[in-house]
């Protein structure tokens, strides 16, 4: 009887403990001995650390290698040849089309050398600081499986994300700010959703925590409306000793359920962010000449613009992995370039391009490129074939990511791409060996963080990976 009445208390707090805000991350490590561990590890779990956090670009829909940083001269000579495959391969929407040449102009820049094309003429002032992996490759040319792989090493839903295993592995850097922040396109959310931001069979607590960025309220329920003005912090107090012998009881009867965990770390943090976010939050505090270079101004820039600042505003007061997403999930309002290349890239290239500069100068300028790492990614490139007029179709046979920042050699590159752009040739790099580098500029051996599951050692590199210790300091 005891036994049903507290299952119905919880069901009652569970109820209204489930609108609360959204899950948020805490450092607070726990007693299990595969939960995160205590922040003394945050210079390096395995080994002596460089990067410290991480804000991660992730353009959705697929990018165009050959029309961005991967210059292919030989599709100038090859324009308007049939040289694609007779059928049509798995994942393209349609059969292949005459060899393309990219419609914009590609320059050197910088004295690395890095061929750039007009689309990123930003960008291209500051190649130098960068490295580029030019013949990443995916499994799959279809976006959800992509997008997933890219996220959490593994095409199926159900796996955690890089965020994830990171705030997993190395808890958070700040008692006031969410460890993995996740800053969506203005327009939605990208392919699956929030799945590429899942904590997957880890701890809930570890799931990146979406913050609408352009919203009046940016955090959901972070403080009470005003129609309910007796909820005050003081009148509280009841509630919350309440709830705290409600979740301690659902704890000894749940011992293995993470949620209530999660939840709690949620209550606490959003307590605690209601004196911290309201500031982070607030960009207008930033000077005229950073809103300039940002982009804050125009049209154009003004969403990715505001989230690349809010990114740095976070990594600056503690969030450890803030993603930054370009595009949302669809047919349009990405960088899955379909019907045209020269009508649909340049305006997704323009809305991101002078932001990313701006950011990368402003970490370095504030001395947070000592232990930031900058990443650029998408889940797969394009081909090098024409769909229907001017477009270009799905292809995880060649595409470009490059970092820059803490523990990278700045103006290198590694792998290359076949004469056409279509296929990795020399330095094939997967998610596995992006995940692996990433994770030992953290301090982490790949192979070493991992977590039990269903009675298998799961990790976020599976049984692959390697370091590309080609592009690290």
């Amino acid at each position: 009887m005891n036994g049903s009445r507290r299952e119905l208390l919880w069901n009652i707090g569970g109820g209204l403990g489930g609108l609360a805000i959204s899950q948020m991350l805490g450092r607070e490590a726990m007693s299990d001995e595969n939960d995160a561990p205590k922040p003394e590890f945050n210079g390096g779990l395995h080994h002596r650390a460089k990067v410290k956090r991480v804000i991660q670009l992730f353009m959705t829909g697929g990018a165009s290698p050959m029309d961005t940083f991967d210059y292919k001269p030989m599709l100038d000579k090859l324009h308007g040849q049939k040289l694609g495959p007779a059928d049509k391969p798995e994942g393209f929407t349609a059969p292949a089309g005459a060899i393309m040449k990219s419609p914009f102009e590609f320059k050197q820049h910088g004295e690395c050398g890095r061929w750039v094309s007009s689309v990123f003429p930003h960008q291209a002032k500051v190649v130098d600081e960068m490295a580029f992996l030019m013949a990443m490759a995916s499994k799959t040319n279809v976006h959800g499986p992509a997008t997933y792989m890219m996220n959490s090493g593994f095409l199926l839903p159900g796996f955690p994300s890089l965020g994830a295993w990171i705030s997993y592995g190395l808890g958070s850097l700040s008692d006031e700010m969410p460890t993995f922040v996740v800053l969506p396109d203005a327009n939605g959310l990208p392919y699956n959703q929030k799945g590429p931001f899942s904590a997957g069979f880890l701890p809930a607590m570890n799931q990146g925590t979406v913050i609408k960025a352009g919203n009046q309220n940016p955090v959901p329920d972070l403080f009470a409306k005003q129609t309910f003005p007796f909820a005050t912090r003081a009148a509280d107090k009841d509630g919350f000793e309440l709830l705290n012998k409600l979740n301690a009881n659902h704890a000894v009867e749940h011992p293995h359920d993470s949620r209530m965990d999660a939840r709690i770390h949620s209550y606490e943090l959003a307590a605690r962010m209601q004196l911290s976010a309201p500031d982070a939050f607030d960009v207008s505090k930033e000077t005229e000449a950073t809103h300039a270079a940002y982009g804050l101004e125009n049209p154009t820039t003004r969403d990715f613009g505001q989230r690349c600042l809010l990114a740095r505003r976070l990594v600056e007061r503690g969030t450890r992995f803030v993603q930054v997403w370009s595009g949302q999930q669809g047919a349009t309002g990405n960088w899955d370039n379909h019907a045209s290349i020269p009508k649909e890239l340049p305006p997704i290239a323009a809305s991101v391009d002078q932001p990313i500069a701006a950011l990368l100068r402003d970490l370095k300028s504030r001395g947070l490129f000592e232990d930031t790492l900058l990443i650029w990614t998408t889940e797969f490139g394009r081909t090098p074939f024409a769909q229907g007029g001017d477009g270009r179709d799905h292809n995880g046979g060649s595409f470009v990511t490059w970092l820059a920042g803490a523990g990278i050699k700045a103006g290198v590159s590694y792998g290359q791409s076949d004469e056409w752009g279509y296929q990795a040739e020399v330095g094939k790099t997967y998610c596995y060996d992006f995940h692996a580098t990433v994770l030992h500029l953290l301090g982490i051996d790949h192979k070493r963080l991992v977590y039990r599951q269903n009675g298998i050692d799961r990790r976020l590199t599976d049984v692959h990976g390697h370091v590309v210790n080609e592009i690290l300091a």
